[in-house]
């Protein structure tokens, strides 16, 4: 898969050739980082006209960005903001002698710790708890789409990605799951793991891609929006 970056006036452009037959652009947080998937053999000069012919889209998007709410780098102590499942929670952090965990408390998410547990450790009991949290709700919705679409997939795996909400390999039917996921609503899940599912039927995200998905969730475009939206982490979350 080639790759390059051209400059139209001082915006650049990630572009990514793929054998696809049409372009897919991207903007992508938190900054606003342009890419283009374009056809095989397309040649430059057609790339730069499609993106020009597509700045104000370009501009509005990075404005939204722009204007979107980023969170802070974590500390994991009391009164920080915390999330789970589109929901925002205080954090409160209780030191104890007690089993380490995470509990949801009304408007508090209790992060229990051992006196004197670092930074590093409370971000691996957040981070723990999260993926668990994504295993609790994952089964209910894979046992719903796989029959669906009369897929299924090999193994499924959650992990914390940079730069992706989810991956599938549609060669062993391997799927991993970011669990940051589990800091989104439901539907963000829900519609993650479909994404997935659809790619064992259809690798890329062409029209036929696009079909699929429209018949399954017909308002996933919405979905994925949300799923995009802010608090974002300093990541350059890609999907």
């Amino acid at each position: 898969m080639e790759t390059l970056q051209i400059e139209i006036g001082e915006m650049a452009v990630d572009v990514v050739f793929k054998n696809i037959k049409n372009f897919h652009l991207s903007v992508y947080p938190p900054n606003g980082r342009v890419r283009i998937a374009a056809p095989e053999r397309m040649k430059i000069d057609t790339i730069r006209v499609y993106v020009i012919s597509r700045l104000d889209w370009i501009k509005k998007q990075q404005q939204k960005l722009a204007q979107q709410l980023r969170e802070g780098e974590r500390e994991y102590v009391n009164r920080e903001d915390a999330f789970a499942w589109g929901h925002r929670y205080l954090l409160k952090v209780d030191e104890l002698d007690g089993k380490p965990g995470v509990m949801l408390q009304h408007t508090q998410m209790v992060l229990t710790v051992r006196p004197g547990a670092s930074a590093e450790k409370r971000q691996a009991l957040m981070a723990e708890w999260y993926r668990q949290e994504i295993r609790n709700e994952m089964a209910a919705m894979i046992a719903k789409w796989e029959p669906l679409l009369g897929v299924k997939a090999s193994k499924w795996f959650i992990q914390r990605m940079k730069t992706r909400w989810g991956s599938c390999n549609p060669n062993t039917g391997n799927i991993r799951l970011n669990s940051e996921l589990a800091r989104k609503p439901r539907e963000c899940l829900e519609y993650v793991i479909l994404h997935e599912l659809v790619h064992l039927i259809e690798p890329s995200h062409n029209e036929h891609f696009q079909v699929l998905m429209n018949k399954s969730m017909p308002l996933w475009r919405n979905v994925r929006e949300e799923l995009n939206r802010a608090p974002l982490a300093h990541e350059d979350w890609e999907y």
